[in-house]
């Protein structure tokens, strides 16, 4: 399978503790977003905890549009990386 690369933005409080806004990762094809996060928590430190399998502090948006962890990801997609909101 073809490797995809997707660019990975960080935002509001993920920035802050990652200390990382944006980069641009190779996966291996057929990669789900969970697969992604999964990735990013071998990082160990503020990463492993902020994207281990169990962690809910963190929301993620494929090309601006919130799609669910099995979400397959495609060659050029942006992934978006942030803390739950709140509003009112």
């Amino acid at each position: 399978m073809k490797d995809v690369t997707v660019k990975i933005l960080y935002f509001a409080s993920v920035k802050e503790q990652l200390g990382c806004e944006e980069e641009t990762l190779s996966l291996p094809g057929n990669t789900r977003v969970n697969e992604l996060k999964a990735v990013l928590a071998e990082r160990k430190g503020s990463w492993g905890k902020l994207f281990s399998p169990d962690s809910t502090a963190i929301f993620s948006a494929v090309n601006q549009k919130m799609e669910g962890s099995a979400f397959i990801l495609r060659n050029g997609d942006e992934v978006a990386f942030f803390p739950p909101m709140t509003g009112g």
